[in-house]
Parts: structure tokens; C-alpha cells; sequence
């Protein structure tokens, strides 16, 4: 498993500290069972959110290489029609 990079830890830690916040203040729970289940349910939601931040992604130029689609300047004639025929002002009358 790759180590978290410092984006992965600082969404992970900025989750945990707002959601107990938030979770605290919307429970008002005064109960040292219910801060304890709201801190534990926190620190869940903050794990989850680090692991899931995408990991940066191979270099573009061998993403490019290894992809099988047509390259973006065969696209832009198309693209240009379609956004040309989207945009086309109502004819006067």
C-alpha cells in the first residue's frame, strides 16, 4: 500500500475536525458515550476520505502513449459543429 501523500493527510484531518464539530453541535449530546461514538465516527469518516483522495496519476505524456483513442485535434472539428449548431441565433421573422 503506497504512503499517504500530505493532501491525503491534511483532507483526512480537516474531515475529522470539522464533521466533529459539526456532529457535536447538531447532536448536542453532553454524554461521554456519545462525544466518544461521535469522535470514533469522525475519525472513520476522516480515514475514509484521506484513502479516497486520488493518488497523482502517471506522467500525461505516457497516459497519452498508452491510450488507444483518437488524439484531441481529430476531435476539435467535431466538437466545433456541435457547439456551432448549439449556439446558432433564431432566424428573424
Amino acid at each position: 500500500m503506497p504512503r499517504p501523500t500530505a493532501a491525503q493527510i491534511a483532507y483526512g484531518a480537516v474531515t475529522v475536525v470539522f464533521s466533529t464539530l459539526a456532529m457535536l453541535l447538531l447532536s448536542q449530546t453532553s454524554s461521554g458515550v456519545g462525544i466518544m461514538v461521535i469522535a470514533l465516527a469522525a475519525l472513520g469518516l476522516g480515514l475514509l476520505v484521506a484513502m479516497t483522495v486520488p493518488l497523482p496519476g502517471p506522467a500525461p505524456s505516457a497516459a497519452r502513449a498508452s491510450s488507444k483513442a483518437a488524439p484531441a485535434h481529430d476531435r476539435v472539428p467535431a466538437q466545433r459543429a456541435v457547439l456551432a449548431e448549439s449556439v446558432r441565433e433564431p432566424a428573424g421573422p
